[in-house]
This record gives C-alpha cells, sequence and structure tokens, in this order.
C-alpha cells in the first residue's frame, strides 16, 4: 500500500517549518502527533540473530558516541514536559546489556506528568534483573521469542539461549511486568510452522503474542519479500486451530492489529508494517543510543541532538529541532514505493 492509498499526500523536500502551527507537541504535516518515544540505549546485542546481523555482529558505536545517562535522561525530561510524550519503550540492541538500566527507568519513573514505560528485550539476563526492573518504575514489557525448539532457537540465533529467555518470562510475569508480551518473527523456510504452537504457548501461559512481519531492516540488507510471512498467511494458519475475533476496541496508534481467541480473553496481534502499513496513524519519534532522533523506522534522515547537548544548548533549542524534525515526518514509511531504499542503520542501530 501507498501513501496515496494510504489517502496521504506525498510532499517531497525539505517542508517550511514556518507553515508549521504553534505548538508545542511533535506535530507533523499530515495531523498525526507523536506521543510515544522509542528510546534505544545500545546498539549491542548479546544474540546474532540471522535475520538481523551477521555472526561476528556489527561495529559496536564507541563509548563517547552514546549518549551519558545525564544526557539521556535529560532528553527524556524534554520530550516529556515540553513535548508531550506520554509513552517511553526502552529498546536495543539489547537495553539489558545497559549499564545503569534500572536508574535510567527510575529517573524516568520520577518525570512529571510520569510516562508510561515498558521495554523490549530479547529475554537474555531478565531472569534475575525482572524484579528490579518493576521496583524502578517499568510498567510492562515485549521478548522476542521466534521459535519453542532449542535446536532451532540456536540457528536462528547463534546462541544457546532459549532456557534464558523462557526463565525471563516467567520472572516478568511473577514481577508483574504485565501484559508481557511475545514479539514472533515467522520466516519462510525456518520457522513458519510454529505460529499454532507460540500462539498456544503464550495462551497457555498468560502471555499475549504478537507476530511481526519480517522488515528491510537487517544489517546484510539481504531481505526479500519471498522470504516474508504475511499477516494474512499468518491468520490462515492460526483459524486452523483457533476461533479469530476481530477487537471492537479502537485500535488508535497502536501497530498491532488483535483479534480474541476463541471468544477471549486471550488475545493475539499481528503488526503487518509491510502489507498493511499503519502509517497513517503512526505517533511514534524514535530516540537512537548516539543522541540522533529519527521520525520514522525507515527514514533516511537523523537529527543531531547529542550535538546540541554538548555544545550547551538550552532545552529550547534541543525541543525546537525535535519539533521540526516530526513536522519534515514523510506520509509513510514507502516500503512498497518504487524506489525505496533500505536505511543504512539496521535494526539493531536504530532501535525497535
Amino acid at each position: 500500500m501507498t501513501a496515496v492509498e494510504l489517502g496521504l499526500p506525498i510532499v517531497r523536500g525539505t517542508p517550511d517549518v514556518s507553515a508549521r502551527p504553534d505548538s508545542p507537541l511533535l506535530v507533523d504535516r499530515f495531523g498525526r502527533v507523536a506521543k510515544d518515544l522509542r528510546v534505544s540505549l545500545t546498539d549491542r546485542c548479546n544474540l546474532r540473530c540471522t535475520y538481523c546481523m551477521p555472526a561476528e555482529g556489527l561495529d559496536w558505536l564507541q563509548k563517547d558516541e552514546l549518549l551519558t545517562d545525564d544526557e539521556l535522561i535529560r532528553l527524556m525530561r524534554i520530550a516529556v514536559v515540553d513535548l508531550g510524550v506520554t509513552d517511553i519503550r526502552f529498546t536495543g540492541g539489547e537495553p539489558l546489556l545497559r549499564r545503569g538500566l534500572e536508574q535510567v527507568i527510575a529517573a524516568t519513573a520520577a518525570l512529571e506528568p510520569r510516562p508510561r514505560m515498558s521495554m523490549t528485550s530479547n529475554g537474555i539476563g531478565l531472569k534475575r534483573r525482572a524484579q528490579s526492573l518493576k521496583d524502578a518504575g517499568l510498567n510492562r514489557i515485549n521478548v522476542s521469542l521466534d521459535t519453542l525448539d532449542p535446536d532451532r532457537f540456536a540457528t536462528l540465533t547463534r546462541r544457546d539461549r532459549i532456557t534464558d529467555v523462557l526463565d525471563g518470562l516467567d520472572a516478568a510475569r511473577e514481577a508483574g511486568l504485565e501484559p508481557v508480551k511475545v514479539n514472533s518473527v515467522l520466516m519462510r523456510g525456518l520457522n513458519e510452522d510454529e505460529a499454532v504452537p507460540l500462539l498456544r504457548f503464550c495462551v497457555e501461559n498468560g502471555y499475549q503474542l504478537r507476530f511481526i512481519e519480517q522488515m528491510p531492516l537487517d544489517a546484510q540488507h539481504g531481505w526479500t519479500r519471498t522470504n516474508m510471512v504475511t499477516a494474512d498467511e499468518i491468520l490462515t494458519m492460526l483459524s486452523s486451530a483457533y476461533t479469530l475475533t476481530p477487537e471492537e476496541t479502537p485500535r488508535g496508534g497502536a501497530p498491532a492489529e488483535r483479534w480474541l481467541v476463541d471468544g477471549g480473553p486471550a488475545v493475539v496481534g499481528v503488526i503487518a508494517s509491510v502489507t498493511r502499513p499503519f502509517c497513517a496513524a503512526c505517533d511514534r519519534t524514535r530516540l537512537t543510543s548516539d543522541g540522533q532522533i529519527r521520525n520514522c523506522l525507515f527514514s533516511q534522515g537523523e537529527t543531531d541532538l547529542r550535538a546540541l547537548l554538548r555544545d550547551g544548548s538550552p532545552d529550547s533549542a534541543i525541543a525546537d529541532a525535535w519539533r521540526a524534525t516530526m513536522w519534515a515526518k514523510a506520509a509513510g514509511h514507502g516500503i512498497n514505493d518504487a524506489g525505496f531504499s533500505q536505511p543504512d542503520r539496521p535494526m539493531s542501530a536504530i532501535g525497535g
């Protein structure tokens, strides 16, 4: 689906910021307001998922390139207090690799008004930290799990750590980081036969499953549509074992379409970024671990807030730069448009 099919005009070139309304919020030219901030805490990861990065890993950012805790907290304060952000999702890389994670969460929880906070993790190390994350103020967590088969997990992630992930899920539930959500990517010829088993596992354990269409965000730039299992295929597979009823609650800016499983209360979601784009309702703004603002996951450009932080710029200048970046947001990500170009940065560097 193209931006035109979404009912949104395509605007090319640099927009005239003087046309921006006098609003403190992160508004764009299409009436959207970004209130959901995705914060990447690190580009590093302790897995080597085949659809994300090569076996040897990537060239990680150097310590002095990363935002310090104080810089990170300052930007989140600006986002919440000055720009109207209400939800913050901590991502990576793997956010559990960030030193001082609990302190960052606690400082964010102390902001007024207090934002809702979640985190996306691969689950490695979550067992021993789930309670401390909850105590620091984290509300809920998403854990990535693409297979229930130990051998297949080791093949997909190049690490034999499935027990750690399953233990982390249990610990998150026990700590009250609910709803505990499981993110799964199905890939043709690898794990597409696990749609039903993954849903059964989540229903039996009280987790909420989200299938995510594989997106062109791998470091190797090897993504192809032929390897991607589509939302329609996923729903067909699930419907062979369960009765799925569309949830009546308005979706709003949520990325997942949701269905009740056998009448509820269990639900399953599908994030169909490729075949059913939801750009028209997108409410996200993204901060990378090195202080760059991205107005779209697939953006080709970034705004360097780290430089403003380090040259002594006041909060007002940083907020204005952030507002201008979001005002320039395109109508849609353009995956299905002719001439689409995958971002240079992979998902591990951008943040989920």
